[in-house]
């Protein structure tokens, strides 16, 4: 059986450093990196706008009667209206 490689307290010790210099490069390098560009806001249509304006005027109505647990539902009933859970969803998600 092969004896193993004895290292000495030294060499231990100089690979934690080298390794702890290495980190806090890798690190500085990343922060100073530039931050990519905000992506455009996508377009919403008037019917989706108008929608999550009446969303912001129930939630406001309800954190001003004393009713903001966080929770609101709602439904859409016509017929033929646009889906706007995706345009929900992203104007909404700030908030999460």
């Amino acid at each position: 059986m092969p004896k193993p490689l004895r290292m000495s307290r030294r060499t231990w010790v100089a690979a934690g450093v080298v390794l702890c210099v290495a980190g806090i490069a890798s690190t500085t390098a990343l922060n100073d990196s530039p931050t990519p560009a905000p992506q455009p806001e996508k377009p919403v249509s008037a019917e989706c706008a108008q929608y999550i304006a009446d969303i912001e005027t129930q939630l406001a109505k309800a954190k001003r009667e004393g009713n903001d647990d966080g929770v609101l539902s709602f439904t859409r009933t016509r017929v033929g209206a646009d889906d706007c859970s995706d345009e929900i969803l992203d104007h909404f998600n700030g908030d999460r």
